[in-house]
């Protein structure tokens, strides 16, 4: 039988940010601290009144994981005090890589995780330090849809902060429930029946897959193995649970 997500008692960390459908902060998975970090689909449908939200959520940096062509114009202005930092995470010119996933059912879930994360170590490592390196205040990381090269960078940071295999996979699935409106904003609606047919063929879930790779995940372990020193990992995991830095 698959298995399935467990309820998520952490039903606080869902924010309210007007524009974007699927955004939460990280904090109370592990030791992971509220405020630290947030996970979210593309900020950059934010109304004035998301913008605001997410200001006084204490964000001031936000990541971009999306590629060039991926980018538009906001919907409204960014305010002062909050910095936008730009980092393709996809390498999508690496055709020999990906063009192999253009017509796998593999794509868009975590199955496509560990090929990723073995293939590309030096982007993952150069988005750990962005993170780390980011100014004082929390931190929102977005890609498109919130899901899957927000959901790598969720597993690194959670990893980091001692989440269990499991809380990491819950935090996961709970994308799935908002991707309708996600995809139905990006003109794209007809990609989350596609894909929930696929799991179901395949007798497999969101939870499941990313249950497999989390098991499997050392942050630290993968960061170093990556090059990242060791003083930039340990404070990444201070910023992520809150401590301070040595």
């Amino acid at each position: 039988m698959t298995a399935a997500a467990p309820p998520d008692p952490h039903t606080r960390r869902h924010l309210t940010w007007d524009g974007c459908f699927n955004v939460r902060d990280l904090g109370g998975l592990g030791r992971h601290a509220p405020g630290a970090f947030v996970r979210a689909d593309s900020v950059e449908k934010l109304t004035a009144a998301g913008w605001a939200a997410a200001h006084a959520h204490g964000v001031r940096t936000v990541l971009d994981l999306r590629n060039d062509d991926e980018r538009g114009t906001d919907a409204a202005p960014r305010p002062d005090g909050i910095t936008t930092v730009r980092l393709p995470l996809d390498g999508i010119e690496d055709t020999a890589f990906w063009e192999p996933w253009s017509t796998d059912w593999r794509w868009g879930t975590p199955l496509h995780y560990r090929p990723f994360l073995d293939h590309f170590p030096e982007r993952v490592a150069a988005t750990a330090e962005a993170l780390a390196a980011a100014a004082p205040g929390g931190v929102a990381f977005h890609c498109a849809a919130g899901r899957d090269r927000t959901g790598l960078v969720s597993l690194l940071l959670l990893s980091l902060a001692g989440a269990t295999p499991e809380e990491i996979a819950a935090d996961y699935a709970l994308s799935e429930a908002r991707m309708t409106p996600v995809f139905t904003a990006l003109g794209r609606a007809e990609e989350v029946a596609r894909l929930a047919a696929a799991y179901r063929s395949h007798a497999t879930s969101p939870y499941a897959e990313m249950l497999k790779v989390a098991r499997r995940f050392d942050g630290a372990a993968y960061l170093a193995a990556a090059g990242v020193p060791g003083t930039t990992v340990a404070a990444l995991r201070a910023r992520a649970t809150g401590q301070p830095r040595g």
